[in-house]
């Protein structure tokens, strides 16, 4: 039987939860104070996902760069290979939230979209 010590990211609590697996099965989960624990600390010991966010160049705009995320969670594994696929990316202004910025992100099936609007340099 192995355990994981990890500390809830589901909602503001921080709850420091137990996990326990056997062969790499699931079998209890404690400390939690909501369902979100639970299930957030069953999702992250079997498929561990992220959210990435981060900057892409602007070209013409208002500002250098626009903040941007993935749509949806992403697999762990592949946070480093979408940052290195934005590298190469610029995007020319105008850019509105929500303008996909990167389709299909590192093969992932999620798009990269813009969360700022960036205007035309005037």
């Amino acid at each position: 039987m192995e355990k994981r010590e990890l500390t809830c990211i589901g909602c503001p609590m921080g709850c420091a939860l137990t996990v326990e697996l056997d062969g790499g099965a699931v079998v209890s989960v404690r400390g939690n104070t909501c369902p979100r624990g639970d299930a957030y600390a069953r999702k992250e010991v079997t498929a561990p996902t992220r959210i990435v966010t981060t900057t892409v160049r602007v070209t013409d705009g208002a500002l250098a760069a626009v903040s941007c995320k993935t749509r949806g969670d992403i697999p762990k594994g592949k946070i480093f290979d979408i940052i290195r696929a934005l590298k190469a990316v610029e995007v020319a202004a105008p850019v509105v939230i929500g303008q996909v910025i990167l389709p299909n992100a590192a093969d992932t099936g999620v798009d990269v979209i813009a969360t700022k609007n960036v205007e035309k340099r005037g």
